[in-house]
């Protein structure tokens, strides 16, 4: 907290953002502006929700801020960005970027919030180091949405994958220290990407679909049908990393793709085969300089670094669980949320620094969260206080509940 101290106008909202850290850190059931708030001791979730929407504090710097730090406390060995996107399942349609699309929560098309993230990743540690909101069509064709939402004015519509190439350019232009990008089939099928990356002499390993068309020195190939015409003895059976369950082991094969003239670098297509059920998964990759195959494995097995940061950054910090809905509430919840994250990442590395004793696993993230909580936080539990929120909730639900009715009368007979 004291690395941000300066990003705040008043001392007020640094304390409450330090408080609204704790809550995010701690082991409430639910967390949201009134849960946070209650927690801290406040009377009413108005000083909470007043650091989201309009208290005098920059998240950007914020945000430039836990991107310093991870680089610092996670080390620059392997050092490698990855990118990916997650949604938040939303019933309304007025939070900032909600319209039915497919997210990766729910594995289908909902109606949800999707925002871009990218992950610092190293070989002691990773956490979340950037953050947009993915703003569809259907809102920035409608400047009375967006602005009801506090998008601003300027603001035009972006792909995922150049909401990426953002992210990248301001890390990298930032000094962090990565030699290598991965993300999944929304970033490998865009060449805008691939070209950003390539003109700055970043190595990248991104997943394609099973149909692209590869440039080989023979002719074009869908990759499915290139791994096809793999001989036997061109697969290795190799680790893309460990695993809850042991090692990550499938059979790899790769192919040089053509390039021409005026092409630095080089290329490949990456196979990975599932020895139990032969199924296939496919990798553009490029490096400036050339690499061995187990080099791209391990990138490739990296990225999943990603999920398990989305997977604990919601489990334990909150990130999918705010309910705001303007376009400064989600970047200032959000970044609060990676500052939470980039806390117990740290820790965590810390910990696993010493050798764990004899007959148990090294500590993880999820643990020191739990004892942190346990052992560190200390929430308000005066009776009185219990007391006052719970009539608090009541008095406001009551207040909805009639305005509800009260409306529903006006429109309906």
């Amino acid at each position: 907290m004291a690395r941000i101290a300066g990003r705040f106008a008043r001392v007020e909202p640094r304390r409450r953002a330090r408080a609204f850290v704790l809550g995010l850190l701690s082991d409430l059931p639910r967390k949201n502006c009134w849960t946070i708030a209650e927690h801290a001791g406040d009377a009413t979730p108005d000083g909470m929700q007043h650091l989201l929407r309009g208290a005098v504090w920059d998240a950007d710097k914020v945000r430039d801020d836990i991107r310093q730090m991870a680089c610092e406390h996670l080390g620059k060995a392997e050092a490698m960005l990855v990118v990916d996107e997650t949604g938040d399942l939303k019933h309304g349609d007025r939070t900032a970027g909600t319209q039915r699309q497919y997210t990766d929560t729910a594995g289908r098309i909902e109606n949800a919030q999707v925002g871009v993230f990218l992950t610092y990743t190293t070989a002691v540690g990773h956490t979340v180091i950037d953050r947009e909101v993915y703003l569809p069509r259907s809102w920035t064709t409608d400047p009375a949405r967006c602005a009801a939402a506090g998008v601003p004015a300027d603001t035009a519509f972006a792909t995922k994958p150049a909401l990426a190439t953002q992210m990248i350019t301001r890390a990298l232009d930032a000094g962090v220290p990565a030699g290598w990008v991965a993300g999944d089939e929304v970033y490998g099928n865009d060449p805008g990407l691939r070209t950003a990356l390539e003109d700055r002499g970043i190595g990248y390993v991104l997943a394609i679909g099973r149909d692209r068309r590869i440039a080989t020195a023979t002719g074009s190939y869908r990759a499915d049908t290139l791994a096809a015409m793999l001989p036997n003895r061109a697969w290795q059976r190799l680790s893309a990393g460990n695993g809850s369950k042991g090692y990550r082991y499938y059979d790899w094969g790769w192919v040089d793709i053509h390039s021409t003239a005026e092409q630095s670098g080089h290329r490949w297509l990456l196979i990975r085969r599932n020895r139990r059920t032969g199924e296939f998964a496919f990798y553009r990759c490029y490096a400036p300089r050339p690499v061995a195959l187990g080099v791209l494995v391990r990138v490739a097995g990296r990225r999943w670094t990603i999920e398990q940061s989305f997977q604990t950054a919601k489990g334990c910090t909150g990130l999918d669980e705010h309910q705001v809905r303007t376009w400064t509430s989600w970047y200032r919840w959000t970044t609060l949320v990676m500052l939470a994250h980039l806390f117990l990442a740290i820790t965590t590395v810390s910990a696993r620094a010493r050798p764990a004793p004899v007959g148990l696993v090294p500590l993880a993230l999820n643990e020191i969260r739990h004892v942190f909580a346990a052992l560190v936080i200390q929430p308000a539990r005066s009776v009185g206080h219990v007391l006052w929120w719970s009539q608090w909730r009541r008095r406001h639900q009551h207040r909805t509940r009639h305005a509800h009715y009260q409306r529903q009368s006006t429109y309906e007979p």
